[in-house]
């Protein structure tokens, strides 16, 4: 058997070993794994960094919505807390409010009274003494008829009947 000048290679116990396959397939596998790192290992890798930058980002984002969301809480109990503070505050106010207009309408009907009152007393005092001049007078009247009885007996008939007409006159003015 004529072996070519070039393959290096050798037999033992039966089992041929052929050192240019060896070598042949050494470096085609360095060739792969070379071109495997350039095409597929390197993008491969560069997705994985893309996507666990992604990933990292949307952990940060998330954090930030939730910190945010923690913070927009805290404001909204803060001016829930405030609001229910401001309304507390108006119902207290509306209730002082009430109160000092309650107040006023009683002193405005005490003295409305008072004035009403004041003007009935006035009023009666009026009347009072409209009813004793008109009983002074009654009694000036009565007094003159009474005298004019007595004297009648001494006056002539001529006075007697001026003094009557006088009489007439006054009672009918007086009424």
């Amino acid at each position: 058997m004529l072996e070519s000048s070039f393959v290096l290679g050798a037999q033992i116990a039966g089992v041929h070993f052929n050192g240019g396959d060896i070598i042949f397939q050494l470096l085609m596998m360095i060739i792969l794994l070379v071109l495997l790192k350039k095409f597929a290992w390197g993008p491969l890798m560069g997705i994985m960094r893309q996507r666990e930058e992604h990933i990292a980002n949307e952990i940060e984002s998330a954090e930030k919505s939730r910190a945010e969301a923690n913070k927009l809480f805290e404001e909204q109990k803060a001016l829930l807390k405030e609001a229910r503070q401001e309304a507390q505050n108006m119902i207290e106010n509306a209730k002082k409010q009430a109160e000092i207009q309650r107040q006023e309408m009683m002193d405005a009907a005490r003295q409305e009274a008072g004035r009403l009152k004041e003007t009935a007393r006035l009023e009666i005092e009026q009347q009072k003494e409209n009813a004793v001049a008109a009983l002074r007078e009654q009694v000036a009247s009565l007094s003159v008829m009474i005298a004019s009885k007595v004297i009648e007996k001494e006056l002539s008939a001529e006075d007697q009947e001026k003094l009557i007409n006088e009489y007439i006159e006054r009672a009918g003015e007086d009424q």
